[in-house]
């Protein structure tokens, strides 16, 4: 991406210049993270227009463009790193894993993580985690960069979290992903943040007990009552049905 570009703006401005097509992204496909640091997203869209590049029009950017038949002994790779992410895009194609979801465009000021974290019972209810700070709302976590945060790429700020309000944390939480993301280009002041809101869930300490216990007032547990929402969360949380993220 380049300064004040948007993340669509970038996905058609980069396979216009690596192929000479005109795309339309379709959603984004997956996350691939090593820290604030090092963000790449991986996107599925369609061809709307344009000439695909030939060697007469190679340049700085590449050198030509192909389609691709689908059998992976015909590429000629410098390394295999695209393969899984090819796969992804044709069983996406096949069987849609989650919504169609794109930036929203909305600003923020930091690379932050806005965490939906959820306690299912085995009773079948449902309580989400929120901040009492203010009027209550999910958790807010900004991406530090210190070198051990760093390290641990977006689970480290969960991590934080989560010890700030859990008594007994889970040393290593793995976010099930993403359930969507917001940024927007050039933002006041130059901010030109994104904030990745992540699902994840939490399990009870015993079996059939509620969610955890908090470790003060900053956060409480809200029982979610409105079965239209609670099916959504459920379903989302049961069928893994977000956009995955590799660290």
């Amino acid at each position: 991406m380049e300064p004040g570009e948007s993340i669509a703006a970038a996905v058609r401005r980069e396979v216009r210049e690596e192929t000479g097509l005109e795309c339309e992204p379709l959603t984004l496909l997956a996350l691939e993270e090593r820290g604030p640091a090092w963000i790449r997203f991986v996107f599925l869209a369609r061809p709307t227009g344009g000439t695909l590049k030939t060697l007469q029009d190679a340049d700085a950017e590449s050198l030509q463009a192909t389609w691709w038949a689908g059998e992976p002994t015909a590429l000629p790779l410098r390394a295999p790193d695209i393969l899984p992410l090819l796969e992804l895009a044709a069983r996406y194609r096949r069987s849609p894993s989650h919504p169609a979801t794109l930036p929203q465009e909305l600003p923020c000021a930091l690379i932050c993580l806005r965490l939906l974290v959820a306690f299912a019972s085995d009773a079948g209810e449902l309580w989400v985690l929120l901040s009492t700070a203010g009027t209550p709302h999910l958790p807010v976590t900004a991406c530090g960069t210190a070198a051990s945060e760093l390290r641990g790429g977006l689970r480290a700020p969960v991590l934080r979290l989560l010890r700030d309000c859990l008594p007994r944390a889970p040393p290593s939480p793995a976010p099930l992903g993403l359930l969507g993301l917001q940024h927007r280009a050039g933002g006041a002041g130059g901010a030109d943040g994104v904030c990745f809101n992540v699902l994840l869930s939490v399990a009870a300490g015993s079996p059939g007990a509620g969610p955890p216990e908090l470790r003060g007032p900053a956060f409480c547990w809200w029982r979610v009552e409105e079965e239209g929402l609670k099916g959504r969360i459920v379903q989302r949380l049961r069928a893994a049905a977000v956009v995955p993220i590799y660290s």
